[in-house]
Order: structure tokens, then C-alpha cells, then sequence
């Protein structure tokens, strides 16, 4: 039997890092699924401070996902790294508990990850999405979602061993089936 391991989607805003985490998580009992993203929701003001929540929630999620694989769980975590300090965190955190680390990355090219952020979440019943959209506009839009793809093409570049998983709009069984492929490759 393997150890625990930390299962890394990192990605651009609205590639399907979640959709994917939370499929996997769905699928394989006793994982957990760490959107860290989804953590400042739980920490009050932080639809007005939004930028301000991120270092306390990344606190957070590096601490639970500690504890999840201390206990010989898996984690999947959907996250966007685009700087390669950041990523380490994450890393040390994990092999500091016990985890391995499966670094993959959710990629399609910039133009569609800047139109897929912008389709996502229009669901009513779910408001999370309208306060990333707003926090992306007021930090610059289509400008700064693109500055995001880019550095995490830097952090690729720099992360030769990290996998890349294709992830084309409207094929998420595609994408999550490579992702599994992935896993099973290394």
C-alpha cells in the first residue's frame, strides 16, 4: 500500500480545477477535497477584503491538509499557483505530514481560460463565483487573468516534472479521465 498523497490541480482561473477535485473526491472515499478558495467564505468580511483573506486561508488550508494526510488520507487540492514559492508551500506542507506530492496542472490555452472564467458559475444558488468575478474585475479583468496563465506557464518552465492535463471546454470527463491516466503514470 502508498502512502497518502497530495493530488495538486493547479490551473488558470476556470479551467475546472474544482470540477475535477471534487469529482475525484466523489469517487475515492476518505479524500478530501481542499478548496482553499472556498475557505474565505468562512472568514469574516471577506467578500469586502478579499485579497486580504488569501494569506489567512492559505494558513488554513495548509494546516488541514496536513492533518488530512498525518491520518494517511489523500488530498486533492484545486488551487492556482503562479509562483513557484507558493507551490513550494504546498509541497514542503505535504512531505512534512507523510505525503507524497502529484503536481498537475489543468491547462488550455489563455483565451479560452479567460472565456471559460467569465461562463462559470452563473448559477444563482451559489453566489462564490459573482465575488471571484467581482475581485478578478477590480484587480484588472482580462488583463489580469491572462498576467495569471502566464506566470503559470513561468511556473512550469521552472517545474519541468509537474504533468500537464489538457482541459478543453465542455469535456470535463475527458479532462478528469486524464487526469486519472496521470496519476496512474507517476
Amino acid at each position: 500500500m502508498t502512502g497518502p498523497r497530495l493530488l495538486l490541480l493547479n490551473g488558470p482561473p476556470g479551467v475546472g480545477k474544482s470540477t475535477i477535485a471534487r469529482r475525484y473526491a466523489d469517487e475515492h472515499a476518505g479524500v478530501l477535497a481542499l478548496d482553499a478558495d472556498r475557505l474565505r467564505g468562512l472568514v469574516g468580511g471577506s467578500a469586502e477584503r478579499f485579497e486580504e483573506t488569501g494569506e489567512v486561508v492559505r494558513r488554513l488550508a495548509l494546516a488541514m491538509l496536513a492533518e488530512h494526510l498525518r491520518g494517511g488520507r489523500d488530498v486533492v487540492l484545486p488551487q492556482y499557483l503562479g509562483r513557484v514559492s507558493e507551490l513550494e508551500r504546498f509541497e514542503r506542507a505535504a512531505r512534512d505530514a507523510g505525503g507524497a506530492v502529484h503536481h498537475l496542472v489543468l491547462l488550455d490555452d489563455a483565451d479560452a481560460c479567460v472565456r471559460r472564467f467569465g461562463s462559470r458559475g452563473d448559477r444563482e444558488d451559489d453566489p462564490w463565483h459573482a465575488q471571484v468575478r467581482d475581485a478578478v474585475a477590480a484587480s484588472g479583468g482580462e488583463e489580469l487573468l491572462r498576467a495569471m496563465h502566464a506566470r503559470l506557464l513561468d511556473v512550469l518552465a521552472a517545474r519541468p516534472a509537474a504533468v500537464v492535463v489538457p482541459s478543453r471546454e465542455g469535456h470535463p470527463a475527458a479532462t478528469y479521465d486524464a487526469v486519472l491516466a496521470a496519476l496512474v503514470r507517476g
